[in-house]
């Protein structure tokens, strides 16, 4: 017969480790992807949403980034989020218009009359009903995050009214919105991934390109087509969406965790997109680029096809009336 003494050292040993072992499986670290390179704002805002998701948790939940495109484009990050092989992604919420077609809204040209028009809207029930809209789909929206203005550049000439971009072959992203509002402006539209927009514009695969200042730069886009024209045809914003598999499967407390979190993470990330914007400006305009004010009313003025291909249901109309209508 072993003495009391040994049996409640074993017993206290295999509380112990039994403790230790629930401590370990209740870890939790969430995956998250970004096409953008490390230093780019949307990068850090997730990062800096790992740090708060890390102190709210006392360390038990963590976020790990894999930022320039290390793992695929924005579809294969998309796709990877849906399956619940990734947790998060960053990605521009053009890439989930065939996914989530309220996601369109905040991508119609000419919506948002200033970056301050857009936060209220985002910031509002507005907002948050789009993000919500995504979970039929798969995916829940957890932040919106700012892109700037997209403008358009070129490469051969300048841009200063809507007739000096007929006929010319535009890299838009891979969405039909982008697609309909190029050719709506008597442009070819070629869609493709960001990663290969340099090469296509400096061999000439596409005559011009639109973004904005910050991808401009990081990409070097401006070394290649020197003709920034701040045409500002959308405020399309960023969007970081969350796997549903992965969130039905977390505890409500961490669900909670995760979404005040990344609600935290959206002033940084407004803060450095706002630095960013006006580093890169003076950045490009070092390396040469020509910035143009162009007529804006003349591309305004054909998009009513657009919206009318675009804004189809009573929820989207309800959207946009209600957007406008915000002051």
């Amino acid at each position: 017969m072993q003495p009391i003494s040994r049996c409640f050292g074993q017993i206290v040993t295999v509380t112990v480790l039994a403790l230790a072992g629930m401590a370990a499986a209740q870890a939790l670290e969430l995956r998250s992807a970004d096409i953008h390179p490390k230093d780019y704002p949307t990068v850090k805002a997730v990062e800096y949403m790992g740090d708060v998701l890390k102190k709210k948790s006392d360390g038990r939940i963590t976020v790990k980034v894999f930022s320039g495109s290390a793992l695929g484009s924005e579809d294969d990050s998309i796709e990877q989020v849906k399956l619940g092989a990734l947790a998060m992604a960053r990605v521009s919420s053009a890439a989930m218009h065939n996914i989530c077609e309220t996601t369109r809204v905040p991508s119609l040209p000419f919506l948002f009359r200033s970056v301050e028009h857009q936060h209220k809207v985002l910031d509002s029930d507005i907002g948050k009903q789009i993000l919500k809209s995504c979970e039929d789909a798969g995916f829940v929206g957890l932040a919106w995050y700012d892109s700037g203005a997209r403008s358009m550049y070129t490469k051969n000439k300048p841009v200063k009214s809507v007739a000096d971009v007929k006929g010319m072959k535009i890299r838009v992203q891979q969405s039909d919105l982008s697609v309909a509002m190029v050719e709506a402006i008597g442009a070819n539209a070629t869609p493709m991934p960001m990663g290969e927009v340099y090469t296509a514009l400096k061999t000439g695969l596409v005559d011009a390109a639109e973004n904005n200042f910050p991808s401009y730069d990081s990409g070097h886009h401006f070394e290649v087509a020197k003709y920034f024209s701040l045409t500002e045809h959308t405020m399309t914003p960023e969007i970081l969406v969350f796997s549903k598999r992965q969130w039905d499967k977390l505890p409500e407390a961490d669900q909670k965790l995760i979404r005040e979190a990344a609600q935290e993470s959206v002033p940084y990330m407004r803060k450095l997109w706002a630095e960013r914007e006006l580093k890169s400006r003076a950045v490009v305009e070092k390396g040469g680029a020509q910035v143009i004010e162009p007529d804006k009313a003349s591309f305004q003025a054909v998009m009513k096809p657009v919206y009318d291909r675009f804004v189809t249901t009573p929820e989207m109309k309800d959207l946009v009336a209600r957007i406008q209508a915000v002051k």
